[in-house]
């Protein structure tokens, strides 16, 4: 699926000549992962394109509103790329939870069709016919790798690695152990399943009772933090507006501006640790923290001393 117009088409191509094949193929596998089946270098290409267009338009944003123009631009560059990339993580952790919770039911009916007689691989492909939705995708891939050759132990352990799911991980190593000791299989799988179904609901339920740990650090980070700092700004300045300059205002604002980011990318991967136990799964909320967080703390170091000094004029 193409994902821009035929016009830049040669510069994909020369992303394609210039860039590293092993970091190509690493892009295309996060990109399948999060069910985005377009081509790498195209997406670099539109990032490119994007973060100079956004660069621009900052620059010239800048210069009417009196804004520092260096630093307007570097962020107006790198914005569409962390949103973008912000959006691939985010469509990743999606699917993998979707394959995830779905899981169950995929192992009893596994389970059903060795109690029929079928064999595990070939229910493994039946089950992969029907249905849709990212499992049958992936389902649909580790056939085909055993039929070009590839043993059924590393095709299904490849699917776990490639998803990064320890849950899935875990059952995968299981049922494969279950099926080198031998016995019942079926019993192996069925059981395998109301473990992950448990688990499931075991951190559906943690993620409930950690919602108000998690809208405290939402709070702090978007409301709290760039409330407080961008006032302290909107004092300096109209403090500077009554003839009492400070020189350490531009300063100031560039450390606060800092401090906001980081804030909010900690306050993100503290996230994702209290509810999925994973500082990798906070990534998704870092970025639209930072986001928000800088956009009000702009606000009101910018307008706030319409506030201020409104009712002093």
């Amino acid at each position: 699926m193409a994902v821009i117009p035929e016009v830049l088409s040669p510069i994909s191509d020369i992303f394609d000549t210039l860039i590293p094949d092993r970091f190509l193929i690493r892009i295309q596998e996060i990109l399948i992962r999060g069910g985005m089946y377009v081509k790498a270098s195209e997406l670099i290409t539109l990032a490119v394109m994007a973060s100079i267009a956004m660069a621009v338009v900052a620059f010239a944003v800048s210069a009417v509103m009196g804004i520092n123009p260096i630093v307007s631009t570097i962020l107006g560059f790198l914005i569409p790329p962390a949103l973008m990339g912000g959006w691939i993580f985010f469509m990743m952790e999606r699917r993998v939870d979707a394959i995830e919770q779905t899981t169950p039911d995929f192992l009893r009916q596994i389970a059903s069709l060795l109690r029929a007689g079928v064999g595990l691989e070939t229910a493994l492909e039946d089950v992969s016919k029907h249905g849709g939705g990212p499992l049958n995708d992936e389902l649909r891939r580790a056939v085909i790798e055993i039929k070009i050759g590839r043993t059924f132990d590393d095709a299904i352990m490849s699917m776990g690695e490639r998803l990064q799911s320890k849950n899935l991980d875990r059952t995968f190593r299981m049922i494969l152990e279950g099926r080198r000791v031998g016995g019942s299989l079926s019993d192996v799988i069925e059981t395998v399943a109301e473990d992950l179904r448990a688990v499931l609901a075991l951190q559906r339920e943690r993620k409930a009772n950690v919602m108000m740990s998690v809208m405290f650090l939402i709070i702090a980070a978007i409301i709290a933090a760039p409330f407080a700092l961008g006032m302290i700004t909107v004092y300096s300045t109209f403090i500077g507006s009554l003839g009492k300059v400070n020189p350490l205002l531009e300063t100031a604002t560039l450390a606060a501006t800092g401090y906001l980011i980081i804030h909010s990318i900690i306050a993100g991967l503290l996230i994702g640790i209290i509810m999925y136990g994973s500082a990798k799964k906070g990534i998704k909320f870092a970025i639209p923290l930072a986001i928000m967080a800088y956009a009000i703390f702009y606000v009101i170091g910018k307008f706030g001393i319409l506030i201020v000094g409104g009712p002093m004029g």
